[in-house]
């Protein structure tokens, strides 16, 4: 309680009360309480400020332990990728060599994801980076294996198709070795027969025979061209065998095929000729695949022995000697 307080009156010579009214001690106790209200505004705000909630601490621990699983999903996500990437190497260097099927082009496997911004909604928070980032790994993760999973159901047609493939690649020579008096020329960079001293690539081999000698059919194909010509080629044919694979039958002095039909591996279609730009009774065979040269030798593999097959490599690597055509 507030001490009460007296006033001497000497008039009476007494003692008398002194009335505080009650304005007065409004307007003396406003200092004290505007001091208590600031002092404990300050006190709320830094409380506030620097003391977290239970509420608060609670949310705290669970972006914590949010942000650690997403650390978890990520290092998960690098193994996967890991994983894909052995998978997608095994792919295009093991089974699609098996089966001579080009490789997934890396763009394709890349599976890149442009256009417009797909995480826009995920921005503007304290953690966007790692959900963002972890969301497009995601993405691009499960694109890939879909890419992946395409190139197996391709693989797996190439092998239920293994039959047809093996018959109808160009698998032996177009001339028996009987017949075969010598292979005048090889693949690769040889002097020109015309244009002396002009080196050019023979995208073929010359097997030189006498002419009439029995053409056959490399594999089993389809007759998409046949060429009566005095110039370049002359008397050309062309099969197509599917899976990729052409072969090219030129300078013949007779054909026994025509365009759209059948030929089985083996068939004779011709005869060995000299018509053409040629300087002797030769056949220019040529093996193309996907419309690219490619050497003849490595589909020799049904008529040669290992050691005859690696004589012939030998051979056809040696750059020079002259074709011809």
């Amino acid at each position: 309680m507030s001490k009460i307080k007296y006033r001497y009156n000497p008039d009476t010579l007494s003692y008398q009360r002194i009335e505080v009214s009650f304005t007065k001690k409004l307007l003396k106790f406003l200092p004290h309480l505007a001091l208590y209200l600031v002092v404990g505004t300050i006190s709320i705000v830094a409380y506030a400020y620097f003391a977290d909630s239970p509420k608060e601490r609670m949310l705290k621990r669970e972006n914590r332990q949010l942000i650690f699983q997403y650390e978890l999903l990520n290092n998960k996500i690098s193994d996967i990728e890991d994983v894909l990437k052995d998978i997608s190497y095994r792919d295009d260097n093991i089974y699609r060599t098996i089966f001579e099927a080009e490789p997934i082009p890396s763009t394709m496997r890349e599976a890149g994801i442009g256009g417009i911004n797909r995480y826009s909604e995920l921005e503007g928070y304290d953690h966007s980076e790692i959900v963002i980032n972890t969301s497009k790994r995601l993405d691009k993760l499960m694109k890939q294996m879909y890419v992946q999973s395409k190139s197996f159901d391709d693989v797996i047609d190439l092998a239920k198709n293994k039959e047809i493939w093996l018959q109808s690649m160009p698998a032996i020579q177009p001339i028996l070795n009987k017949d075969l008096t010598r292979i005048s020329s090889y693949f690769g960079i040889r002097y020109d027969p015309v244009y002396k001293g002009v080196k050019k690539m023979h995208e073929g081999i010359d097997f030189t025979a006498p002419i009439g000698t029995d053409i056959y059919a490399t594999g089993n194909g389809t007759v998409i061209e046949v060429d009566n010509s005095k110039r370049g080629y002359g008397n050309m044919i062309i099969i197509s065998h599917g899976f990729g694979y052409t072969t090219t039958y030129a300078h013949l002095s007779k054909t026994m095929v025509r365009p759209g039909q059948k030929v089985k591996r083996g068939d004779i279609i011709g005869k060995v000729g000299n018509t053409g730009k040629s300087v002797g009774p030769h056949l220019h065979y040529e093996v193309r695949k996907n419309l690219k040269a490619v050497n003849p030798i490595q589909y020799f593999f049904q008529d040669l022995s290992p050691e005859e097959y690696d004589h012939m490599i030998e051979l056809s690597s040696q750059e020079g000697g002259v074709a011809m055509e």
